[in-house]
């Protein structure tokens, strides 16, 4: 019965690597993308066949895989040139918290580990909730600004926007929730964040270090209420811009305290 699902999976992206280990399928992983930090095992286990927007495609190719999973348009070309190879290729767009959860039943369904998936995304939901009680029981709620990239400012993708609102804040900018490209999501005008007066930055550039020295001495910036009080905080990117389970455990649980400490005090 086994033969009827995929056997050799390479992953492109983060998350079908941390979904597959978490409902313990992941001896069908034989490549896994360069990025990836969840689990820490993986990078040690699996060999490493790709970045985001490029991948080794003879290398993954050598491993004779009978499906690559990979996420958004941002890897259409590598998708594409799979497909051409004869690759079976399964490319995720989902950008929302209920799509990250159906993400997960979807890829356990793939991997005839229906059931498995079933119970982390129960495990997910409950997560949620227990935060979205928590939050709930908060005396205040503060503005926040999301911050994805500093050059040019690039503000929170759709499912973060969304994390903010469940771990207790209200994002800044809604209107820009539902643009699923950065480039859409850009700030032409820095100013706009001072004018809609954070109570707290979250930054979490994808790839380097935040820098809140940095951000406080923007132009401007300085009466703003989330630098004046301080409130400048990373989000580790792996932790938050995967549209896997880390950003629905370990990413709302980051964010949830600072709002927290932030709404006692």
């Amino acid at each position: 019965m086994s033969d009827a699902y995929p056997q050799r999976i390479v992953c492109l992206t983060e998350e079908p690597t941390e979904v597959l280990y978490a409902i313990g399928e992941e001896h069908r992983i034989v490549g896994i993308s360069g990025f990836t930090v969840r689990p820490p095992r993986a990078r040690k286990e699996k060999p490493k066949v790709s970045a985001f927007t490029s991948a080794k495609i003879g290398q993954i190719l050598d491993l004779k895989p009978d499906l690559a999973i990979g996420f958004s348009d941002l890897q259409a070309d590598i998708a594409q040139e799979l497909i051409r190879a004869g690759v079976e290729v399964w490319i995720s767009n989902h950008r929302s918290v209920d799509g990250i959860v159906a993400y997960i039943r979807r890829l356990g369904a793939m991997v005839g580990a229906t059931a498995k998936a079933e119970e982390l995304a129960r495990r997910v939901e409950a997560q949620l909730a227990r935060i979205a009680a928590q939050a709930t029981a908060l005396p205040r709620r503060p503005r926040v600004y999301f911050e994805e990239w500093d050059e040019p400012l690039i503000t929170g993708i759709r499912w973060v926007g969304e994390l903010v609102r469940i771990a207790g804040g209200d994002d800044v900018f809604p209107e820009l929730l539902e643009e699923p490209l950065a480039k859409q999501r850009i700030l032409a005008d820095p100013m706009e964040v001072v004018r809609r007066a954070p109570d707290i930055v979250f930054g979490s550039w994808c790839g380097k270090r935040f820098r809140p020295e940095r951000v406080a001495a923007r132009p401007g910036w300085a009466d703003m209420p989330a630098v004046r009080d301080g409130e400048l905080h990373e989000i580790k990117s792996p932790i938050i811009l995967q549209p896997g389970p880390a950003a629905l455990f370990d990413g709302i649980e980051a964010m949830h305290e600072v709002i927290a400490r932030w709404a006692r005090r």
